[in-house]
């Protein structure tokens, strides 16, 4: 399991620079792009914070630059990284108890708070890719398998 989560860290890592990058180079920003990819690097940041029992300084929706957001996101591959190092099959079952952003109080598993992170950005770097397209840019290809090959998936045929 150890080696899993090492590899979805490194996927992380991966697909959240290359939206940086999109971002950086797209010609017709949307600004819900920013919103989301700030959303992505928030609420990563804020698992990580639940999992180490520390206090956060970012928000679930952080209102970020890209250099903002280029530096939460080193810090967090960072953490992540450091936790990757140490996960065990118990600290994968580790319980962790926390509140949602509107307070509500939840318990959940380390392994099935990973599991959303990677699936949690995956799902909005699609949003972010979908906005650059509907601006006319070209976003880089965040998918696993893109990642995993090396090389991008295959894209519809004009």
């Amino acid at each position: 399991m150890k080696d899993h989560f090492t590899r979805l860290f490194q996927h992380l890592e991966w697909a959240d620079t290359r939206v940086l990058e999109s971002l950086r180079s797209a010609q017709n920003p949307q600004e819900r792009s920013l919103e989301l990819y700030s959303h992505i690097l928030g609420a990563e940041h804020t698992w990580l914070s639940r999992i180490y029992g520390t206090a956060k300084r970012v928000d679930v929706w952080p209102v970020l630059t890209l250099d903002e957001c280029e530096q939460l996101s080193t810090e967090n591959v960072i953490t992540f990284k450091d936790l990757a190092s140490r996960l065990t099959p118990d600290l994968l079952e580790n319980l962790i108890t926390y509140r949602n952003s509107v307070g509500d109080q939840f318990t959940s598993t380390v392994e099935d708070i990973l599991t959303h992170v990677a699936m949690h950005g995956s799902y909005h770097r699609g949003q972010i890719a979908a906005a650059l397209r509907a601006g006319g840019d070209t976003p880089s290809p965040t998918d696993y398998i893109a990642f995993a090959r090396g090389a991008p998936a295959a894209t519809r045929q004009k």
